[in-house]
């Protein structure tokens, strides 16, 4: 939409905005239209870019977020003021908490209405504050090209995470000059000093069992070569967060899977029994610390972008900040050939021979016993975007992963519903096969958005456990109580539901037809659902 100014033609602030976007390489803005973008969307249909409808903002949000942590570029998700904004706000957080790229534009009211209550109206930047990195109401059309390039550089910048501008629809009408702020490359860390290398790698030589702990940053920073390398030549073993699977080959033999995989926590004893522990790109927020350092009685290496939190039971003896693949490779350097012996490397062959053997046929149906054979139908690049609940811990735990970023956990704001909109999303990013793996809970949060996915023509699986309860809630209960309450739910015909919208749908009820339906519906390149009554 353009403006006509003493009869010059002039960009709309809108115009101008959508241009920057296309500058930062944005492609598709997931959202839900509103009167206070109308603007805004008109621009963005005579762009490049395509606007996505979605059934709900969170979905739209959540859609970013996975492109973000995926690709590494900033996810664009939208919506109008007031509830729009407020629906948003769920995947943003969740974002900001898994440290994934997005930027998040939501529209105003006319900046003439905002100094007294109306229609719809709230503080939205205020209520954004604590759950992004930046935030900021875009209040003049001349500030366009700085706002959006300043949102980009932070919500990219390691540690990535969420930024929002608020773009009132008055503003957005105005007509302005200007052009977008050229992207550069992105900032980067200097390499570690030799000082902190030193002490890092003594304290691994010095130490009896030592152990690399791989978080989210260790994959989000594709260091995962780097630790692969020190990982063969100095025989280091290494547990893995939930967000950091995938870090090395759980074929490898220094893998112990995730810090609570193997029968009775096998792998959390290992690191119970390490006496140093080189932690790569993790975030407390994944993993309480004070789960593998109750006594504080551990050496701690931290390496990170960022210098460690300030935590009782993690408090590192040396930090390393710096690029995370840099200061591996200067470790490694300073390490001798096998100079850690992989002391743990008999736990390996039983976790992975524990999370590949097929179910027996009079086993029950259960989430860990079917994920062999779900793990059998997707090839090792093929992506498992899992919702939150009880399912996600089997599939943390008993999940084996080969390559990084193709196990996709939320486990820093932990929200549920992220699978179905996660796997579109990951559907549009990615070459590879993807499964959304839900609870029959999450899936009905955002199971609107199989709609969406259809209508963008994608192919990807979505597997419901459905066990007609919020199991995890009811599991701790159980834990706490010997009994629950409030978690049981009823679940619909979701071979129907999903039929209903051309979906090829399945409700396998033996081990025989579950190997079936995952062998069929996995390789496609269809969408398809895959109903699992549990036992």
């Amino acid at each position: 939409m353009t403006g006509d100014v003493d009869g010059t033609t002039m960009q709309t602030a809108s115009d101008l905005l959508v241009t920057c976007l296309e500058t930062e390489g944005v492609d598709r803005v997931f959202g839900v239209p509103g009167e206070e973008i109308e603007d805004l969307l008109f621009s963005l249909r005579a762009s490049s870019i395509r606007f996505v409808p979605t059934r709900h903002e969170q979905g739209a949000a959540f859609m970013a977020d996975v492109h973000g942590r995926l690709t590494g570029e900033a996810g664009v998700c939208c919506s109008t003021l007031g509830p729009g904004a407020t629906n948003l706000m769920t995947g943003v957080a969740d974002a900001q908490l898994d440290k994934s790229p997005v930027v998040a534009i939501t529209g105003q009211g006319g900046r003439e209405r905002l100094h007294k209550e109306s229609h719809q109206a709230l503080d939205v930047v205020d209520i954004f504050e604590p759950i992004v990195a930046w935030n900021s109401q875009i209040a003049e059309p001349e500030i366009v090209p700085e706002s959006v390039r300043k949102a980009f550089k932070l919500a990219e910048y390691e540690k990535p995470g969420a930024t929002h501008l608020e773009f009132p629809e008055d503003v957005a009408a105005e007509a302005v000059e200007g052009e977008p702020i050229e992207r550069r490359d992105p900032v980067r860390r200097p390499d570690p000093d030799d000082e902190s290398a030193e002490r890092a790698a003594r304290l691994i030589t010095e130490a009896e069992r030592p152990i690399l702990l791989a978080g989210n940053g260790a994959v989000r920073t594709r260091a995962s070569e780097h630790i692969r390398a020190i990982v063969d030549r100095v025989g280091l073993p290494v547990v893995e967060t939930y967000m950091g699977k995938g870090a090395i080959s759980d074929r490898e033999q220094a893998s112990l899977m995730t810090l609570d995989s193997g029968p009775a926590g096998e792998a959390a004893r290992a690191i119970e029994r390490a006496d140093c522990v080189v932690a790569v790109g993790y975030d407390i927020a994944e993993h309480d610390p004070q789960g593998w350092n109750p006594d504080l009685e551990k050496t701690v290496v931290h390496v990170d972008y960022e210098p460690a939190e300030v935590y009782r039971h993690y408090n590192p003896d040396v930090e390393i900040v710096a690029d995370v693949g840099a200061a591996l490779e200067a470790i490694d350097e300073r390490l001798a050939d096998g100079a850690c012996s992989l002391w743990c490397d008999d736990l390996h062959d039983r976790l992975l021979e524990g999370v590949t053997e097929p179910p027996a046929e009079d086993d029950p149906i259960t989430v860990r016993n079917a994920l062999p054979l779900l793990r059998e139908a997707m090839a090792d690049a093929d992506v498992l975007v899992s919702d939150v609940g009880s399912h996600k811990m089997a599939i943390a735990q008993s999940f084996p992963t080969y390559e990084p970023n193709t196990c996709v956990i939320s486990n820093g704001l932990a929200s549920m519903g992220i699978a179905v909109p996660g796997a579109l999303a990951a559907d549009l990013a990615i070459d590879a096969n993807v499964v959304a793996g839900t609870g029959d809970g999450g899936f009905m949060m955002n199971a609107a958005e199989l709609e969406t996915a259809t209508r963008l023509d994608c192919g990807f699986t979505t597997v419901v456990f459905d066990d007609e309860d919020y199991g995890l809630i009811s599991e701790k209960q159980v834990a706490h109580r010997n009994e629950h309450t409030g978690t049981e739910l009823t679940t619909p015909d979701l071979v129907t539901f999903a039929e209903s919208f051309g979906i090829e749908a399945y409700r396998p009820e033996t081990w025989a037809e579950i190997e079936a339906a995952f062998s069929a519906a996995v390789p496609s390149d269809e969408l398809a659902l895959i109903q699992l009554r549990l036992e």
